[in-house]
């Protein structure tokens, strides 16, 4: 009997030793995305302090600071009003000297003018609740991947009210070295083909906004958020560390405190 191959994705070479910061597109700066945001920042400094060139961020949101907002979000009283993108970049910048940037505006393709030419990004943190926008941005990469081959990665955060999933999936083909131990994997396929049914199927969900924070936590547990951005997080970061994953993601109940990684295709 012919044992199997495990199987592995390498990272592209091209984030493992960069000469300029790895760029990355953050889409949607709510519960899940603005804890995100905080492990990007752990992220970077400890990249920086391994002679990595680290991170530069991007964050997409429209979105302005509600009263239903804090405690399950990053944001506090005084910031009630401002735009999410804004607060957090500036927070962000003011802890970690960093020149991360904020767009008060949706990541769509209904905005003119809404993807100029000098914010495409090595990588893709998409954090939206909308399945309509999911598809959309699946859309928008996949079209630009035909004409950019820096678009490399996209990572979806989705979750229902105490469970969820991180998807890491290539934008195109990923070139991988030649390997005799493993079986390498150059595509790893976006959320919405491999789950396509799945997501269709929860967008019936309310997804009205809440108005206080009483009524959002009916609608998303305390800690799912952040739960799943600390986990995703770390694939991202083996991707760094390591060079490699044999994994492309994991579901995640909290439920019942369970965790099931995703193979690789």
């Amino acid at each position: 009997m012919i044992p199997e191959i495990t199987k592995v994705h390498f990272t592209d070479t091209d984030l493992i030793n960069p000469t300029n910061p790895i760029t990355i597109n953050v889409i949607g700066s709510g519960g899940t995305g603005s804890k995100v945001l905080t492990a990007l920042l752990e992220m970077h400094q400890s990249l920086i302090a391994l002679g990595h060139a680290g991170l530069s961020v991007r964050l997409w949101d429209d979105d302005t600071i509600t009263e239903a907002n804090i405690g399950r979000q990053r944001f506090a009283s005084c910031e009630l009003g401002l735009y999410k993108s804004v607060a957090l970049i500036n927070r962000a910048n003011r802890w970690t000297g960093t020149n991360w940037k904020a767009e008060t505006k949706k990541f769509s393709w209904e905005r003119q003018n809404y993807y100029p030419e000098n914010v495409e990004a090595d990588i893709y943190i998409s954090c939206v609740d909308s399945v309509k926008a999911r598809f959309e941005i699946a859309y928008m990469l996949t079209s630009k991947r035909r004409h950019n081959s820096k678009l490399k990665y996209l990572i979806d955060f989705g979750n229902s009210k105490d469970s969820g999933q991180v998807i890491l999936s290539t934008i195109g083909n990923i070139r991988q070295p030649t390997s005799k131990k493993y079986e390498t994997v150059a595509n790893l396929p976006l959320v919405t083909e491999e789950f396509a049914d799945l997501l269709q199927q929860s967008e019936a969900e309310d997804d009205t906004p809440s108005c206080s924070l009483a009524e959002a936590l009916e609608k998303q547990d305390l800690y799912i958020n952040g739960a799943l951005a600390q986990l995703g997080c770390s694939l991202l970061w083996g991707l760094f560390r390591n060079g490699l994953t044999f994994y492309r993601g994991f579901f995640l109940n909290l439920k019942d405190f369970r965790s099931q990684p995703i193979p690789l295709p």
